[in-house]
Protein backbone atom coordinates (compact mmCIF):
# COMPACT_ATOMS: atom_id res chain seq x y z
CA UNK A 1 0.00 0.00 0.00
CA UNK A 2 0.97 3.64 -0.47
CA UNK A 3 0.40 5.45 2.82
CA UNK A 4 0.78 9.16 3.62
CA UNK A 5 1.30 10.26 7.23
CA UNK A 6 0.11 13.87 7.60
CA UNK A 7 -0.39 16.45 10.34
CA UNK A 8 2.73 16.16 12.52
CA UNK A 9 6.01 18.05 12.59
CA UNK A 10 7.64 15.06 10.91
CA UNK A 11 10.56 12.72 11.47
CA UNK A 12 13.12 12.16 12.92
CA UNK A 13 10.90 12.39 15.99
CA UNK A 14 12.22 15.22 18.16
CA UNK A 15 9.11 17.01 19.28
CA UNK A 16 6.29 14.93 20.78
CA UNK A 17 4.05 11.90 20.97
CA UNK A 18 2.56 12.11 17.48
CA UNK A 19 6.01 12.40 15.92
CA UNK A 20 7.21 9.35 17.85
CA UNK A 21 4.14 7.44 16.72
CA UNK A 22 4.78 8.38 13.08
CA UNK A 23 8.41 7.29 13.31
CA UNK A 24 7.71 3.96 15.01
CA UNK A 25 4.69 3.19 12.84
CA UNK A 26 6.19 4.42 9.58
CA UNK A 27 9.45 2.52 9.80
CA UNK A 28 7.65 -0.72 10.59
CA UNK A 29 5.17 -0.31 7.75
CA UNK A 30 8.10 0.42 5.41
CA UNK A 31 9.92 -2.71 6.59
CA UNK A 32 6.76 -4.70 5.79
CA UNK A 33 6.90 -3.55 2.17
CA UNK A 34 4.56 -0.56 2.20
CA UNK A 35 5.48 2.75 0.58
CA UNK A 36 5.31 5.30 3.39
CA UNK A 37 5.53 9.08 2.92
CA UNK A 38 5.83 11.42 5.90
CA UNK A 39 5.03 15.12 5.47
CA UNK A 40 7.46 17.27 7.52
CA UNK A 41 7.29 20.93 8.51
CA UNK A 42 10.13 22.66 6.73
CA UNK A 43 11.09 25.09 9.50
CA UNK A 44 11.68 22.33 12.05
CA UNK A 45 14.43 20.55 10.13
CA UNK A 46 17.76 22.07 9.14
CA UNK A 47 18.85 18.81 7.53
CA UNK A 48 16.33 17.81 4.88
CA UNK A 49 17.09 14.21 4.08
CA UNK A 50 14.94 12.58 1.36
CA UNK A 51 14.46 9.33 3.29
CA UNK A 52 14.60 8.14 6.87
CA UNK A 53 14.34 4.55 8.13
CA UNK A 54 12.68 3.49 4.87
CA UNK A 55 10.17 6.37 4.84
CA UNK A 56 10.06 9.01 2.09
CA UNK A 57 10.10 12.55 3.47
CA UNK A 58 8.38 15.58 1.93
CA UNK A 59 9.17 19.04 3.36
CA UNK A 60 6.60 21.80 3.01
CA UNK A 61 6.35 25.29 4.57
CA UNK A 62 4.44 26.09 7.76
CA UNK A 63 3.41 29.41 9.27
CA UNK A 64 5.11 29.64 12.65
CA UNK A 65 2.20 31.09 14.56
CA UNK A 66 0.56 29.34 17.51
CA UNK A 67 -2.81 28.91 15.77
CA UNK A 68 -1.61 28.34 12.19
CA UNK A 69 1.49 26.17 12.50
CA UNK A 70 -0.35 22.86 12.16
CA UNK A 71 -3.17 23.93 9.86
CA UNK A 72 -1.02 25.73 7.31
CA UNK A 73 1.25 22.73 6.87
CA UNK A 74 -1.58 20.22 6.76
CA UNK A 75 -3.34 22.29 4.07
CA UNK A 76 -0.23 22.22 1.86
CA UNK A 77 0.32 18.52 2.59
CA UNK A 78 -3.22 17.69 1.48
CA UNK A 79 -2.74 19.68 -1.74
CA UNK A 80 0.57 17.91 -2.39
CA UNK A 81 -1.06 14.51 -1.84
CA UNK A 82 -3.44 14.99 -4.78
CA UNK A 83 -2.25 12.97 -7.76
CA UNK A 84 0.15 10.88 -5.66
CA UNK A 85 -2.21 7.89 -5.70
CA UNK A 86 -1.97 7.16 -1.98
CA UNK A 87 -4.16 4.29 -0.85
CA UNK A 88 -4.66 5.92 2.56
CA UNK A 89 -4.20 9.37 4.06
CA UNK A 90 -3.43 8.89 7.76
CA UNK A 91 -3.98 12.27 9.42
CA UNK A 92 -3.02 13.06 13.01
CA UNK A 93 -4.96 15.53 15.19
CA UNK A 94 -8.69 16.24 14.88
CA UNK A 95 -7.85 19.96 14.55
CA UNK A 96 -6.79 19.17 10.97
CA UNK A 97 -10.24 17.88 9.98
CA UNK A 98 -11.43 21.06 8.16
CA UNK A 99 -8.61 20.43 5.65
CA UNK A 100 -10.16 17.06 4.75
CA UNK A 101 -13.26 18.33 2.96
CA UNK A 102 -11.73 18.29 -0.51
CA UNK A 103 -9.93 14.91 -0.32
CA UNK A 104 -13.12 13.33 1.02
CA UNK A 105 -15.07 14.94 -1.86
CA UNK A 106 -12.55 13.40 -4.26
CA UNK A 107 -13.04 9.96 -2.77
CA UNK A 108 -9.75 9.65 -0.90
CA UNK A 109 -9.53 7.10 1.90
CA UNK A 110 -8.91 8.98 5.14
CA UNK A 111 -8.23 7.94 8.72
CA UNK A 112 -7.67 10.45 11.52
CA UNK A 113 -6.16 10.00 14.96
CA UNK A 114 -8.30 12.34 17.04
CA UNK A 115 -5.74 12.95 19.82
CA UNK A 116 -7.12 14.21 23.14
CA UNK A 117 -9.80 16.73 24.05
CA UNK A 118 -7.94 19.81 22.86
CA UNK A 119 -10.78 22.20 23.73
CA UNK A 120 -10.21 21.46 27.41
CA UNK A 121 -6.68 22.88 27.37
CA UNK A 122 -6.25 26.04 29.38
CA UNK A 123 -4.03 27.78 26.82
CA UNK A 124 -6.90 28.28 24.35
CA UNK A 125 -9.41 31.14 24.37
CA UNK A 126 -13.13 30.85 23.63
CA UNK A 127 -12.74 31.09 19.85
CA UNK A 128 -10.08 28.39 19.74
CA UNK A 129 -12.13 26.12 22.00
CA UNK A 130 -15.12 26.45 19.66
CA UNK A 131 -12.87 25.64 16.72
CA UNK A 132 -11.62 22.46 18.37
CA UNK A 133 -15.14 21.32 19.20
CA UNK A 134 -16.15 21.94 15.58
CA UNK A 135 -13.08 20.04 14.41
CA UNK A 136 -14.08 17.02 16.47
CA UNK A 137 -17.48 16.97 14.78
CA UNK A 138 -15.98 17.46 11.31
CA UNK A 139 -13.57 14.60 11.87
CA UNK A 140 -16.57 12.29 12.26
CA UNK A 141 -17.90 13.52 8.89
CA UNK A 142 -14.80 13.70 6.68
CA UNK A 143 -12.76 10.67 7.81
CA UNK A 144 -13.92 7.13 7.10
CA UNK A 145 -12.07 5.88 10.18
CA UNK A 146 -11.43 7.52 13.55
CA UNK A 147 -8.61 6.32 15.76
CA UNK A 148 -8.91 6.77 19.54
CA UNK A 149 -5.76 6.25 21.58
CA UNK A 150 -7.65 5.31 24.75
CA UNK A 151 -10.95 3.74 25.72
CA UNK A 152 -11.83 7.05 27.40
CA UNK A 153 -11.57 8.92 24.08
CA UNK A 154 -13.44 6.09 22.37
CA UNK A 155 -16.28 6.44 24.88
CA UNK A 156 -16.29 10.24 24.42
CA UNK A 157 -16.81 10.05 20.64
CA UNK A 158 -19.43 7.36 21.02
CA UNK A 159 -21.41 9.29 23.63
CA UNK A 160 -20.94 12.77 22.13
CA UNK A 161 -21.23 12.11 18.41
CA UNK A 162 -22.74 8.63 18.23
CA UNK A 163 -19.81 7.25 16.21
CA UNK A 164 -17.53 4.29 16.75
CA UNK A 165 -13.77 4.59 16.52
CA UNK A 166 -10.88 2.16 16.33
CA UNK A 167 -8.95 1.91 19.58
CA UNK A 168 -5.20 1.93 18.94
CA UNK A 169 -2.95 3.10 21.78
CA UNK A 170 0.63 4.31 21.51
CA UNK A 171 3.60 2.05 22.09
CA UNK A 172 6.78 2.17 24.15
CA UNK A 173 10.09 0.34 24.48
CA UNK A 174 11.03 -1.37 27.72
CA UNK A 175 14.39 0.20 28.54
CA UNK A 176 17.12 -0.08 31.14
CA UNK A 177 19.85 2.24 32.37
CA UNK A 178 23.09 1.79 30.43
CA UNK A 179 25.07 4.98 31.09
CA UNK A 180 24.02 6.45 34.47
CA UNK A 181 27.10 8.70 34.38
CA UNK A 182 25.19 10.90 31.90
CA UNK A 183 23.15 12.16 34.87
CA UNK A 184 26.18 14.17 35.95
CA UNK A 185 25.41 16.66 33.16
CA UNK A 186 22.42 17.79 35.21
CA UNK A 187 23.98 17.29 38.62
CA UNK A 188 21.74 14.31 39.36
CA UNK A 189 22.26 10.99 41.13
CA UNK A 190 20.32 7.75 40.79
CA UNK A 191 17.20 7.62 42.95
CA UNK A 192 17.67 11.14 44.29
CA UNK A 193 15.08 13.09 42.31
CA UNK A 194 11.40 13.25 41.43
CA UNK A 195 10.75 13.72 37.72
CA UNK A 196 8.10 15.18 35.43
CA UNK A 197 8.46 15.53 31.65
CA UNK A 198 5.74 17.61 30.04
CA UNK A 199 4.79 20.87 28.40
CA UNK A 200 4.42 23.67 30.90
CA UNK A 201 0.69 24.12 30.54
CA UNK A 202 -2.06 24.27 33.21
CA UNK A 203 -3.75 20.99 32.29
CA UNK A 204 -0.44 19.15 32.81
CA UNK A 205 -0.06 20.57 36.33
CA UNK A 206 3.72 21.08 36.57
CA UNK A 207 3.22 24.15 38.78
CA UNK A 208 1.11 22.06 41.13
CA UNK A 209 4.00 19.55 41.26
CA UNK A 210 6.32 22.33 42.38
CA UNK A 211 3.86 23.46 45.05
CA UNK A 212 3.57 19.89 46.33
CA UNK A 213 7.34 19.37 46.34
CA UNK A 214 7.86 22.54 48.36
CA UNK A 215 5.69 21.08 51.10
CA UNK A 216 8.09 18.16 51.47
CA UNK A 217 11.05 18.04 53.78
CA UNK A 218 13.52 16.07 51.68
CA UNK A 219 17.03 16.19 50.27
CA UNK A 220 15.76 14.87 46.95
CA UNK A 221 15.47 17.14 43.95
CA UNK A 222 12.61 17.87 41.57
CA UNK A 223 13.41 17.85 37.84
CA UNK A 224 10.82 19.29 35.44
CA UNK A 225 11.84 18.73 31.82
CA UNK A 226 9.97 20.60 29.10
CA UNK A 227 8.63 24.06 28.38
CA UNK A 228 6.39 25.67 25.78
CA UNK A 229 7.07 26.73 22.16
CA UNK A 230 5.43 30.09 22.87
CA UNK A 231 6.04 31.83 26.22
CA UNK A 232 2.99 32.16 28.50
CA UNK A 233 2.18 33.55 31.94
CA UNK A 234 2.05 29.99 33.24
CA UNK A 235 5.50 29.10 31.89
CA UNK A 236 6.88 32.37 33.32
CA UNK A 237 5.48 31.38 36.72
CA UNK A 238 7.30 28.04 36.34
CA UNK A 239 10.61 29.75 35.63
CA UNK A 240 10.29 31.92 38.74
CA UNK A 241 10.16 28.75 40.87
CA UNK A 242 13.41 27.31 39.53
CA UNK A 243 16.56 27.13 41.62
CA UNK A 244 17.82 25.18 44.59
CA UNK A 245 16.43 21.66 44.51
CA UNK A 246 14.01 22.50 41.68
CA UNK A 247 15.67 22.07 38.28
CA UNK A 248 14.15 23.20 34.96
CA UNK A 249 16.63 22.19 32.23
CA UNK A 250 14.20 22.94 29.36
CA UNK A 251 13.47 20.55 26.51
CA UNK A 252 15.88 17.61 26.19
CA UNK A 253 15.95 15.74 22.87
CA UNK A 254 18.98 13.52 23.51
CA UNK A 255 17.27 10.12 23.69
CA UNK A 256 20.15 8.44 25.50
CA UNK A 257 20.21 11.11 28.20
CA UNK A 258 16.42 11.05 28.52
CA UNK A 259 16.52 7.30 28.99
CA UNK A 260 18.96 7.64 31.88
CA UNK A 261 16.88 10.40 33.46
CA UNK A 262 13.75 8.24 33.28
CA UNK A 263 15.33 4.98 34.40
CA UNK A 264 17.11 6.47 37.40
CA UNK A 265 14.48 8.75 38.92
CA UNK A 266 13.14 7.99 42.37
CA UNK A 267 9.55 8.58 41.24
CA UNK A 268 7.75 10.12 38.29
CA UNK A 269 4.84 12.55 38.66
CA UNK A 270 2.32 12.36 35.81
CA UNK A 271 0.02 15.38 35.79
CA UNK A 272 -1.58 15.32 32.32
CA UNK A 273 -5.33 15.34 32.78
CA UNK A 274 -6.47 16.03 29.18
CA UNK A 275 -6.11 13.57 26.34
CA UNK A 276 -5.92 9.86 25.95
CA UNK A 277 -2.95 7.53 26.26
CA UNK A 278 -0.03 9.78 27.11
CA UNK A 279 3.30 8.75 25.51
CA UNK A 280 5.34 10.12 28.42
CA UNK A 281 3.37 7.97 30.86
CA UNK A 282 3.98 4.89 28.72
CA UNK A 283 7.72 5.57 28.56
CA UNK A 284 7.79 6.17 32.30
CA UNK A 285 6.27 2.75 32.90
CA UNK A 286 8.56 1.16 30.30
CA UNK A 287 11.56 2.67 32.11
CA UNK A 288 10.56 0.93 35.32
CA UNK A 289 9.87 4.18 37.16
CA UNK A 290 7.51 4.34 40.11
CA UNK A 291 4.63 6.56 39.01
CA UNK A 292 2.35 8.94 40.90
CA UNK A 293 -0.40 9.97 38.46
CA UNK A 294 -3.22 12.50 38.60
CA UNK A 295 -6.47 10.64 39.24
CA UNK A 296 -8.32 10.85 35.91
CA UNK A 297 -9.75 8.08 33.75
CA UNK A 298 -6.96 8.37 31.17
CA UNK A 299 -4.32 7.71 33.84
CA UNK A 300 -6.19 4.76 35.30
CA UNK A 301 -6.76 3.20 31.85
CA UNK A 302 -3.00 3.01 31.30
CA UNK A 303 -1.43 2.72 34.76
CA UNK A 304 -4.05 0.48 36.34
CA UNK A 305 -2.56 -0.97 39.56
CA UNK A 306 1.09 -0.38 38.61
CA UNK A 307 1.28 3.02 40.30
CA UNK A 308 -0.60 5.27 42.71
CA UNK A 309 -2.89 8.25 42.10
CA UNK A 310 -3.25 11.72 43.56
CA UNK A 311 -6.20 14.07 43.70
CA UNK A 312 -5.61 17.40 41.97
CA UNK A 313 -4.27 19.31 44.94
CA UNK A 314 -0.79 20.20 46.09
CA UNK A 315 -1.53 18.80 49.55
CA UNK A 316 -2.60 15.39 48.26
CA UNK A 317 0.29 15.11 45.80
CA UNK A 318 2.74 16.08 48.52
CA UNK A 319 1.25 13.38 50.74
CA UNK A 320 1.71 10.77 47.98
CA UNK A 321 5.31 11.88 47.39
CA UNK A 322 5.97 11.54 51.13
CA UNK A 323 4.39 8.06 51.07
CA UNK A 324 6.80 7.03 48.32
CA UNK A 325 9.79 8.26 50.32
CA UNK A 326 8.61 6.48 53.47
CA UNK A 327 7.84 3.26 51.57
CA UNK A 328 10.82 3.10 49.21
CA UNK A 329 11.22 -0.63 49.83
CA UNK A 330 7.73 -1.34 48.47
CA UNK A 331 8.10 0.45 45.15
CA UNK A 332 9.76 -2.36 43.16
CA UNK A 333 6.54 -4.36 42.93
CA UNK A 334 4.82 -1.40 41.24
CA UNK A 335 7.72 -1.03 38.80
CA UNK A 336 7.56 -4.70 37.80
CA UNK A 337 3.81 -4.45 37.15
CA UNK A 338 4.36 -1.35 35.00
CA UNK A 339 6.94 -3.07 32.81
CA UNK A 340 4.63 -6.07 32.49
CA UNK A 341 1.74 -3.88 31.28
CA UNK A 342 3.93 -2.25 28.64
CA UNK A 343 5.14 -5.62 27.33
CA UNK A 344 1.62 -7.04 27.21
CA UNK A 345 -0.43 -4.09 25.94
CA UNK A 346 1.78 -1.37 24.45
CA UNK A 347 4.40 -2.81 22.10
CA UNK A 348 5.01 -0.90 18.85
CA UNK A 349 4.68 -4.13 16.88
CA UNK A 350 1.13 -4.67 18.08
CA UNK A 351 0.32 -1.00 17.45
CA UNK A 352 1.57 -1.36 13.86
CA UNK A 353 -0.44 -4.56 13.39
CA UNK A 354 -3.63 -2.68 14.27
CA UNK A 355 -2.88 0.28 12.00
CA UNK A 356 -1.95 -2.02 9.12
CA UNK A 357 -5.17 -3.99 9.52
CA UNK A 358 -7.20 -0.77 9.52
CA UNK A 359 -5.39 0.53 6.42
CA UNK A 360 -6.04 -2.69 4.53
CA UNK A 361 -9.73 -2.58 5.37
CA UNK A 362 -9.94 1.10 4.46
CA UNK A 363 -8.15 0.62 1.14
CA UNK A 364 -10.13 -2.50 0.30
CA UNK A 365 -7.00 -4.64 0.29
Amino acid sequence: MKIALIGTRGVPANYGGFETCVEELGKRLASRGHEVTVYCRESYYKEKRPEYLGMKLVYLPNLKFKSLDTLSHTFLSILHSFGRSYDVLMVFNAANSPMLFLPRLLGKKIAINTDGLEWKRGKWGKTAKRYYKLSEWLSTKFAQRLVSDSTGIQDYYRQTYGVESTFIAYGAYVTKSKRPELLEKLGLKKGEYFLQITRFEPENNPLLTIEAFKKLKTDKKLVLIGGVPYQSEYSKAMEKEAGGNIILPGFIYDKELLNEIWCNCFAYVHGNEVGGTNPALLQTMASGAFTIAVDVSFSRDVLNDSGIFYKKSAADLSEKMRWAIDNAGRLDSYKEKAIGRISEHYSWESVTDKYEKMFRELAGK
